[in-house]
Order: structure tokens, then sequence, then C-alpha cells
């Protein structure tokens, strides 16, 4: 199974999920991006002062994620599209993607509302469809780290409605990526530091 060419750390410490053979591109075709990929996962631990420490635009565990790809020289990255139709053009915008490089677009959903998603899944839709991208990734948490946000008294925080993996995998099995190679990371409990 592709997924089994990731190293054993992540298959231990992520829930992963992959579409269109997602980990085969990334690792043969885009080996500098998979080398990226590969080294900020198994780098990050979710720190207990950062669940802690309440957001602003961003959480401090979406700010380390991106940065760990900014780093490596991953951007923030805007596509310009349009549309023409008998001559006539109209503008077909897509979102900011949070880091990109070399054809890969990934997104960090730490906490957001889970309509994130959908927005997240059409970009790759699109962007895939235009011939921009080669595959989207998505690294957002695992439902078992309910069970910690609970315990440190933050669970309405992270409440049901906003984005987790079971909210995510439905999206992408209704086909929301279209025919976009997916691959989705899911922080688990088991990346979990009590820091204080």
């Amino acid at each position: 199974m592709p997924i089994d060419l990731l190293p054993q750390f992540i298959r231990t410490n992520y829930e992963v999920h992959e579409w269109r053979h997602a980990t085969a591109i990334l690792r043969n075709d885009l080996p500098r991006e998979w080398d990226d990929v590969v080294s900020v996962l198994m780098g990050f631990r979710l720190r207990k002062n950062a669940i802690l420490t309440p957001g602003g635009r961003k959480s401090p565990i979406a700010e380390e994620l991106d940065s760990g790809f900014l780093s490596r020289g991953w951007i923030a990255k805007t596509f310009h599209t349009g549309i023409v139709v008998d001559g006539s053009e109209r503008e077909n915008p897509t979102h900011e993607i949070d880091c990109y490089r070399n054809r890969v677009a990934l997104e960090v959903e730490w906490n957001n509302k889970d309509p994130f998603y959908d927005r997240d899944l059409n970009n790759f839709r699109v962007l895939f469809d235009l011939g921009a991208i080669s595959l989207g990734i998505i690294i957002t948490r695992a439902d078992d780290l309910q069970k910690v946000f609970d315990e440190l008294g933050k669970g309405k925080s992270y409440g049901a409605s906003t984005t987790h993996m079971s909210r995510l995998l439905p999206r992408i099995q209704g086909g929301g990526g279209g025919g976009c190679p997916i691959l989705v990371f899911g922080i688990k409990t088991d990346l979990y530091l009590e820091d204080e």
C-alpha cells in the first residue's frame, strides 16, 4: 500500500489517508517536497501550551506547521485564474494556499469551521483541473484529540463543527476534491506533550 512508503513514525503518530496515488506521486515525482513533508511531520509535537494559548487569526499550532514549510522555501500562494467563454473572460478566483511549492498545495486546518474543508477541496479540484497542481495535502487533527481538549477544559473550543478528520473524510469520499490526488494527515494524541 502506498502509505507504507511513509516512515513508521508518521504512520504511527498521524492518521493518514490518500486518494488517487498521492503518496506515490509525492515520493516519486516530487522528492524534495516529499522530504519536506516528512521532515516537518516528524519534527512536529503538539504541546499543551500551544493548545491553551488563544489563537488570533491563526493558532500557534497552525503557525508552527506553516513556518516549518515556509522555512524550507514553500510560500503562501494565490493563483489568478479565469474562464473564457466566446471571448468573454470572467475571473474564477481561488483562495490563498497556506503552503505551496513545485505543484504541491498544502493546507493546515487546525481549528476552523468545517466548511473550510469544502473551500480547500474545491481549490484543489480547480487547480488540479487547470494543471496548476499535482496534488493537495491537508494537515488537520485526528478525532482522538478531543479527549485531550476535554481534559484541558478546551472541549467547547474544539467542537463537533470544527475541522477534524471525521468532518473531512466524507467530503473527500463524496468527491469534493474531484480528480485531484489528495494526502491527508491527522495529528493524533501520540504527538501530545505536557510541557508546562
